[in-house]
């Protein structure tokens, strides 16, 4: 398992084994969103952001003072794929592995990695429009949302306005940035 350092940034991100569905109903992927947010609050994690996507997911996170994002992940995800199992009789692995994790070392690492997050949905053709997307906080972080305060207080650090990090998100689509060495 790997070693997190408090008041350090990570990209997560895990796959379902065989590249298989992880979320199937709208109902599994609203169960992992209350997980998520229910352990990194016991285990002193800060989301900045997530998606969640139908074989895989991402998220950007901080480990707080004395908390632990290996904690937060083994009990979220296992707690999920205990749902998961029960609801669609699944058995067997669900994920491919355990999840792999990318200290983000610099803002504009961070900003590049929020939009590669975020535009996922954009990018596999699942919407048109990263607002479109309901497994992800993008809305929180285009000023649309304010259901996280946490990452809506780090954005304005960043970048000036939600208006500001949709142009940002919009630019880095037309570049047709990739952090191709992030994707699970």
């Amino acid at each position: 398992m790997p070693k997190y350092a408090d008041e350090h940034t990570y990209h997560i991100y895990n796959r379902g084994a065989h590249r298989s569905a992880i979320f199937r109903k709208s109902t599994h992927y609203l169960r992992c969103i209350e997980l998520i947010r229910k352990y990194s609050a016991r285990y002193h994690v800060t989301v900045i952001a997530y998606c969640l996507m139908p074989n895989h997911y991402h998220m950007l996170v901080r480990q707080d003072l004395t908390g632990s994002i290996s904690r937060f992940l083994q009990t979220t995800f296992n707690a999920y794929v205990q749902y998961f199992n029960i609801l669609e009789r699944h058995s067997g692995t669900l994920f491919q592995g355990p999840a792999k994790s990318r200290l983000i070392e610099s803002d504009a690492q961070l900003m590049r990695c929020l939009a590669y997050v975020h535009t996922n949905p954009v990018r596999a053709s699942l919407v048109r429009n990263a607002m479109e997307w309901e497994y992800t906080d993008y809305a929180t972080w285009a000023g649309n949302s304010g259901v996280n305060l946490a990452s809506r207080q780090l954005r304005n650090c960043l970048i000036e306005s939600g208006k500001a990090y949709q142009e940002f998100v919009k630019a880095y689509l037309l570049k047709g940035d990739s952090e191709d060495d992030m994707e699970p």
